[in-house]
Formats: C-alpha cells, structure tokens, sequence
C-alpha cells in the first residue's frame, strides 16, 4: 500500500465504495451532518465489483476497510451495495467501532414508500445474486412483491464519466427494459452509483414509480448511532475531508466535484496489501 505521509485527526467517518458511486452517501453526509470530517477511499481501478468472484469482493472489501483503520474512524459505511451483501456481518463482529450498510437502510425506505406492496429492486449481479434485499424485505413484510434486476450496464456508465452523453439515456432505457411491463410503485436503487444518473432511470420508469436512494437513509442512521454514542462533532469548525483513489485521480475529481459542488483533493493509493490480523483473524 502507498499514501503519502499525512497528518488527519482521528475520530472522522471511514466511507468506502467499488468506485465513485458512494459519493451519493458522502453528500448525503455533508448535508445532515456538516461539521463531520470524511475519511472516503474508492476502489475504481478494480471496479465495477457486481460481477467478481465472492472471494475477490471480499478481499478488496477488507483492503478498503484496513486502509481505512489507519485513520481511527468512529465509524465505516460501507457505502456499497456488493460489498454489504459479502462482507457487512463479519467485519461488524471483527472491530468495534459501528460500521453501517447500505442495504437495510433502503429497503427500509422502500417499505415506507410503497403504496401497493409492488418494489422493485435493480442492482449489480453481484447484488441481485445475494438476494439481500430480498431477504430484508421480506423479514418484516413476507407480503410483498419483488422484482430484482441486475443491470451491469449502468455503473460503467457512472465511472467511465458517461453519463451526459447522448445515448446515455438509450443504456438506462435498454438495462431496465424488463421493467417496463411489471407495475411497481417503488423501486430501490440498490446501487449507490446509480443515484448520481437518477434523472435518466426516472425517465425510463416513468414519474409514477418512486426511487428510493439508500443514501439519506444511511446518513440518517449513521447521525443516530453517533448521536447514541455521543460522538457528534459539536465544535463549530471546517472539517477537513480527504479522498482516496485507487483508480485515475483526475476522473476521480471530475466526478466528485460535479456531484459534491466542491472543489476537493485527490491521493491515489493502492490496494494490494495483505489483510492486517485485526481483521483475517
């Protein structure tokens, strides 16, 4: 692993994600929580997760989380759907801080939102494939009618920066093609990528079908837990946030001061270190 030698106070929020798509949490957490110090690594070079091996989730995931020890968070989110499906129960029995899904705080949402019981979920395969969202939502409401979809077309999309392109709208229409004949009044993205292109999936599905973000949700959770703690920053101050990139930090930056309205600072890291023991034991 490298990373240039730098001084960052402990206590901030760990976030991580496959690539750029946790930003949508990490705005989320500006807005609710704004005097907190964001600590946010994004795996971009290995990126898209959704259609790796388990194992391979798995160890990228912990990699992220071990780099992201180094800095004493008071709290991870693991700002993406894959990775809470493969890894989110172990790595909360194995440290002590909280460490937050995206998955429960969305479905949660949805179970809110809908009105006829019909959700629909779209997702990376590796999402849809773990049935998580299933399980979760069917552990309060067994009623309900789902119908997941994997679209591996769209956080590509996201990453590659091709979301203003012309026939941008032409992919979202094609992934969610499946979609189009089945009445939902609610569909989860179960992606946090796929929030950043919400105007075009919205457009696909049709004004009647609520999109549910798990963004809000989980900065919600996480300023409760915190809150619960007493480990909210009171002390009215600019934070100092830092991102991390294992892929291209000029794309990286691009995106992220689109969508944050920011300007922020890049480091590029890598990834390829052997797990710590505070987490392969």
């Amino acid at each position: 692993m490298t990373i240039e030698r730098v001084v960052f106070l402990a206590g901030g929020i760990g976030i991580l994600d496959s690539g750029v798509g946790g930003l949508t949490v990490v705005k989320e957490v500006f807005r609710q929580l704004p005097l907190e110090e964001v600590i946010y690594i994004g795996d971009s070079a290995r990126c898209p997760y959704g259609s790796r091996p388990t194992h391979e989730i798995h160890t990228f995931t912990l990699q992220m989380i071990d780099f992201l020890l180094q800095f004493e968070p008071k709290a991870i989110v693991i700002a993406c759907n894959t990775a809470t499906a493969v890894v989110l129960e172990e790595v909360k029995r194995k440290i002590s801080i909280p460490v937050i899904g995206v998955i429960e705080p969305g479905a949660r949402a949805a179970i809110r939102e809908t009105k006829s019981n019909r959700i629909g979920v779209i997702g990376t395969l590796g999402t849809i494939r773990s049935r998580m969202y299933e399980k979760v939502l069917r552990k309060t409401h067994p009623d309900l009618s789902i119908t997941s979809l994997a679209c591996p077309g769209l956080v590509p999309l996201v990453e590659d920066g091709h979301r203003k392109m012309e026939d941008a709208f032409q992919i979202v229409q094609r992934e969610l093609e499946p979609l189009k004949n089945i009445s939902l009044d609610t569909l989860i993205l179960g992606c946090t990528h796929y929030p950043i292109i919400v105007d075009l999936i919205q457009k696909a599905v049709g004004d009647d079908v609520v999109l549910i973000s798990s963004a809000e949700e989980t900065a919600s959770e996480l300023s409760s837990i915190l809150a619960l703690n007493h480990q909210l920053v009171s002390e009215h101050r600019e934070p100092s946030h830092r991102f991390f990139t294992t892929g291209s930090p000029d794309a990286f930056r691009k995106i992220a001061e689109d969508w944050l309205k920011r300007k922020i600072d890049v480091t590029q890291v890598t990834l390829d270190h052997p797990i710590s023991e505070r987490l392969s034991s």
